[in-house]
This record gives structure tokens, C-alpha cells and sequence, in this order.
């Protein structure tokens, strides 16, 4: 009983502690459904179809911390974080410290992956590979490095390799949230407080570096969100 229909939310300029609760209300009511149903289906009832949401928004500046991540590769203190009128999070995703902010679409999928394929690794290549097209869609080839997530500049010959797209998720029965952050317009000088994603001897850039101009974000949105659409099979519902 698969359902590849995907409700489209955008949420704006939010801030992250209320999009991590909203996102953290679907996922827990998703995982729920799916115990529910297991139970449904031994007592011979009827199981009751989960649903998938995407969610886009734009947060105030912030850092976040993965579970595997060190707090030491935060180069401010509480001073600094207030100085730069920045929040940081201890959160329960993968990965290590990241920035969202200004001028960034950031994606959290809360997808129940039977819906689609129960393969964590493939799910992160497809988002991958949806930023990896919407960059080529401006003439950005970008792709992946072996044994880094995410998606990068300069990947092949990596005279000086950068990234653009951090991503960092949690799964549980096959359910996922968090996700990524894509740098269209972000002010990349807030990376400079950080150890981005652990790694010291890379650089991070965005679309309006590459490209020497600002990109509608909106237009940007459009695009990405097709690609996901396509690479998952999906049929999205705009909410």
C-alpha cells in the first residue's frame, strides 16, 4: 500500500525552533500511523494510507549541531552567538555543525520511505541529485565527493573544492525528517564562525558567489521542488 502523494508546504521565514517542532509533529504522527496500522493489520482491519509532506522555509540566522558533531567546531561563545544575533541547537540529526540563514531554501522531507523505497542511502543520493540539477539548470555543474554528503563545486579535480548544499537527516521505521540546506543568497560570512560540517580544509560558496548575481529565490524553489517531484516519483499536493 504505497501513497506517493507528497503535501507541498512552504513555511516562509520561520524560526528554527518552531519549524523543528512542526516538523517533529509530522514525523511523530507518521511513525504513529504506521504502528497503528501494523496493529490494524493483525487484528485483519484496514490500514490507513501515511502521509508525505516536504516543507521549504528560510530561518534567521542559526547553527546547528548533529548528534555525531563536536560543539568545539562552534568558534563563538554565548557573547559572540548574541553579537551576531545568531541561535544554536543541539539537534538529533546526522552529521555535525551547519548554518541556515537568510537567502538559503532549506528542505525538510518527511517522508515515510515505504511509500517509496526503503533505502536510506538512495534517499540521500536523490536529494543530492535534485540540487546537483537545479544547479545545472544555471550552468553550475556540481556534484558529490566520495565518503562527504552534501553537494559541491570543483568535485572532480578539487583544486578548490566548496560546497553549497549541507544535509543532515534522521530516519526512524523508515520515516524521515530534517534535510538540507542550500545556499542561493546566504551571506557566507557566517560560516566563518563555524568548522562547517566538521571539515576545516574546505570552502562553502552559494549560487549568487558562483554566479556573480542574486537569484530569485522563488524561482529557485520551482525548480528544485520539480526535480525532487520527478526523481521520487512523486505527485505533489501545494498546501
Amino acid at each position: 500500500m504505497m501513497n506517493k502523494q507528497t503535501i507541498f508546504r512552504h513555511l516562509g521565514k520561520m524560526r528554527y525552533q518552531e519549524a523543528w517542532d512542526y516538523q517533529t509533529e509530522l514525523f511523530d504522527a507518521t511513525v504513529q500511523q504506521k504502528l497503528n496500522n501494523r496493529k490494524a493489520e493483525k487484528e485483519g482491519g484496514e490500514p490507513t494510507p501515511t502521509k508525505n509532506y516536504i516543507l521549504f522555509c528560510e530561518h534567521p540566522h542559526v547553527y546547528t549541531l548533529g548528534k555525531s558533531g563536536k560543539e568545539s567546531h562552534l568558534l563563538l561563545n554565548q557573547t559572540g552567538l548574541e553579537a551576531n544575533e545568531v541561535e544554536f541547537f543541539k539537534i538529533n540529526r546526522g552529521g555535525d555543525i551547519t548554518y541556515h540563514g537568510p537567502g538559503q531554501i532549506v528542505g525538510y522531507p518527511i517522508l515515510d520511505l515505504d511509500n517509496f523505497f526503503t533505502d536510506i542511502h538512495k534517499y540521500l543520493r536523490l536529494l543530492e541529485e535534485a540540487i546537483i540539477m537545479t544547479l545545472a539548470d544555471y550552468g553550475i555543474e556540481a556534484g558529490r565527493i566520495d565518503g562527504l554528503t552534501g553537494v559541491w563545486i570543483d568535485h572532480i579535480e578539487q583544486k578548490r573544492p566548496r560546497k553549497i548544499c549541507a544535509m543532515g537527516v534522521k530516519a526512524s521505521r523508515w520515516v524521515t525528517m530534517h534535510g538540507f540546506a542550500f545556499n542561493i543568497n546566504a551571506d557566507l560570512s557566517y560560516f566563518g564562525h563555524i568548522v562547517p560540517c566538521g571539515i576545516s580544509d574546505k570552502a562553502v560558496t552559494s549560487m549568487k558567489e558562483e554566479l556573480g548575481r542574486e537569484i530569485p529565490l522563488p524561482e529557485v524553489e520551482e525548480k528544485l521542488l520539480g526535480h525532487i517531484t520527478s526523481l521520487f516519483e512523486m505527485e505533489i499536493i501545494k498546501e
